[in-house]
């Protein structure tokens, strides 16, 4: 990581532990729908934005499924379960930021999830102040793992790619930051990193304290 001047986080899974929420909430509607196997599906959606996950679900489950309806009383349910700072902060995350912030880094985020709800988030625990830069899913055309996003807080931050370190804990995050050309770390979540996953990722991590450890080494 050295000579890199900017750091760049995916959100969900990164920064929060909630990408399980999301799932155990959709487990809670899908049933309603008849649908038995949704996890699978969510698995395969993660790190996409929500017209990406909109087609995923369309395309296993048929163009009658009135996904709009299903994604309000999800999001409706994890409200209510976690949205008042209940959904963990992931170990290091806060360590990790403040101490990006205190050495002169640049700090972005760029997250799948609409841009209002980011910034809710990061606001209820109280991180929003450590970015420099916030670009929700809604905001570009292309979903991960399109590299538009990671682009996007490149030219914001007035870094390059060569300057950039990218945080990751997705498929479609890795493979997104690999197309960037930024040097890529993944923190795995739900799923271990498969052959394809490890060819695209510069480093494999336990932990975001992990992140944090190379970081001061490479200071």
């Amino acid at each position: 990581m050295k000579d890199r001047r900017a750091f760049i986080f995916d959100m969900d899974g990164v920064i929060f532990d909630s990408e399980r929420a999301v799932i155990e909430c959709w487990k809670v509607i899908a049933p309603q729908y008849g649908i038995t196997d949704i996890e699978t599906h969510c698995i395969a959606a993660t790190g996409l934005n929500e017209e990406a996950t909109r087609r995923i679900f369309k395309e296993q489950y048929g163009e009658e499924l009135p996904y709009e309806e299903m994604r309000m009383k999800r999001r409706a349910l994890f409200i209510e379960r976690f949205d008042k700072g209940l959904v963990p902060v992931k170990p290091g995350a806060r360590e990790l930021l403040e101490h990006l912030k205190e050495s002169g880094y640049k700090v972005a985020l760029a997250s799948s999830t609409s841009e209002k709800t980011v910034r809710r988030e990061l606001g209820i625990v109280g991180l929003l102040e450590l970015f420099d830069v916030v670009i929700g899913g809604d905001r570009v055309t292309r979903s991960k793992p399109d590299p538009e996003i990671f682009l996007m807080a490149m030219e914001q931050l007035n870094v390059t790619p060569g300057e950039s370190v990218v945080i990751e804990d997705s498929f479609n995050g890795v493979r997104a930051s690999h197309a960037a050309g930024a040097l890529t770390v993944m923190v795995p979540d739900i799923l271990q990193p498969d052959d394809e996953i490890r060819s695209k990722a510069d480093l494999i991590l336990d932990s975001l304290f992990d992140v944090l450890e190379r970081v001061k080494r490479n200071e």
